[in-house]
């Protein structure tokens, strides 16, 4: 297969912390290649060799057949990468920002306007155009952010936890931007902690954690990783937990557990499902909510490394994502 962006054995650290250990990673060429971890994972890490801003200490990492190293500032050339921290002048207005790149970049005057009132429409900024980007809303600002990072067409896309802090709407709005340019050819290599995120936009997921690719596959095939269903349970009365759990294991023998006052069951078909149900019902125990539903992203990162990606774990962020 070709790949526009490919890596092998990729290997990083700083001091004695290993931020990337061998990481194997491939994306085809106009697809979303997502890597989903929680901070500290290394997943900034392998943005910031991917970006040319990092020297690996071993391996090798391409992008479009360009060697990152060797073959730097043709890669620059051809990528694009928006951080995780909008890089824009606050004291120009949205439009002012993207002419500015634009004739930096080496367009005309003119070209650069025509380049910018282009982005504005397609972002949805024009109503901000000529307002001072201080005055923007965080939705806003990353919205512009990524308009910037498209000035010049890339061939490859690097969006590291581009949706951090936003809300719903301006998430989903980021998500159709996203969409759009993979459809016209652009490939995309997208760093989250939003499982959600990584299900709706990526082609392939790559688990990480601990500087390692732990899993990786479509996100229908990491689903199929954990099996079966899950039930879940929401009981009227918090203290019935402990009970609702008791009767799942007795009924199916299942690892249940309880999380945010919902006990989760997986089951292997909708047959064990009703056996737990049943047993509910036998027992009186009264349920606000319930549902069956196929596993989730976040229910197989947990089954992978026991922990969520939304952990705070600004030590380890610190010391392995430290830029170099």
């Amino acid at each position: 297969m070709r790949y526009a962006i490919e890596v092998r054995g990729l290997v990083k650290s700083f001091g004695e912390v290993r931020a990337l250990d061998g990481i194997d990673l491939g994306a085809a060429p106009g697809t979303v290649l997502g890597l989903l971890g929680p901070n500290g994972a290394g997943k900034t890490t392998a943005v910031r060799v991917l970006s040319t801003l990092t020297v690996p200490d071993g391996g090798t990492a391409r992008v479009l057949g360009l060697d990152v190293v060797s073959q730097a500032s043709q890669v620059r050339e051809r990528l694009s990468l928006t951080g995780q921290y909008a890089g824009l002048d606050a004291a120009l207005t949205g439009e002012q920002n993207l002419v500015l790149i634009a004739r930096l970049l080496g367009a005309s005057r003119s070209q650069a306007k025509a380049r910018a009132n282009e982005l504005i429409e397609r972002f949805d900024l024009a109503h901000a155009a000529t307002r001072a980007v201080t005055g923007y809303s965080g939705g806003m600002r990353r919205r512009l952010d990524l308009a910037a990072s498209i000035v010049r067409r890339p061939e490859v896309l690097v969006l590291d936890e581009p949706t951090t802090g936003l809300d719903p709407k301006s998430r989903g709005g980021l998500w159709e931007v996203v969409r759009e340019l993979v459809a016209e050819g652009t490939t995309v290599l997208l760093t989250t902690q939003y499982l959600e995120e990584a299900d709706q936009l990526a082609d392939t997921v790559a688990v990480i954690d601990s500087g390692k690719v732990i899993a990786s596959g479509s996100p229908s095939q990491l689903k199929q990783t954990v099996g079966g269903l899950v039930l879940r349970l929401e009981p009227a009365r918090a203290e019935a937990l402990p009970q609702l759990r008791d009767l799942a294991d007795w009924a199916v023998g299942a690892s249940a557990r309880i999380e945010d006052g919902v006990l989760f069951v997986p089951v292997a078909h909708a047959g064990e499902a009703g056996a737990v149900m049943a047993r509910v019902v036998q027992a009186g125990v009264d349920l606000a909510a319930f549902a069956l539903e196929e596993p989730t992203l976040d229910e197989v990162f947990l089954t992978l490394t026991g922990h969520r990606t939304g952990a705070d774990d600004t030590t380890a962020k610190a010391k392995s994502e430290v830029p170099a």
